[in-house]
């Protein structure tokens, strides 16, 4: 795999993101490149790290509460028969 391939590939490992059969190769390709793909690594979650920090909590209406308690509500009652 090169370089550039293991950096598209690190964002989605940092997101976790990687199917399975890709998270092997990946995994042999950082060890390979050592260093540099440990600091490209680092990179990427100081910026997804960043990214998330930056990120507005959305406000909840009243309906998105009334369905979401509702949904509590049927569980209870699906757990206690």
């Amino acid at each position: 795999m090169s370089f550039e391939e293991f950096q598209n590939r690190a964002r989605l490992y940092v997101i976790g993101a990687l199917e399975n059969g890709e998270s092997q190769e990946f995994e042999e390709t950082r060890a390979e490149l050592g260093q540099k793909a440990e600091d490209f690594i680092t990179e990427c979650y100081r910026l997804h790290e960043a990214f998330a920090l930056s990120l507005r909590p959305a406000k909840s209406s009243d309906a998105l509460k009334e369905r979401l308690m509702k949904m509590v509500r049927e569980r209870k009652q699906d757990g206690a028969r």
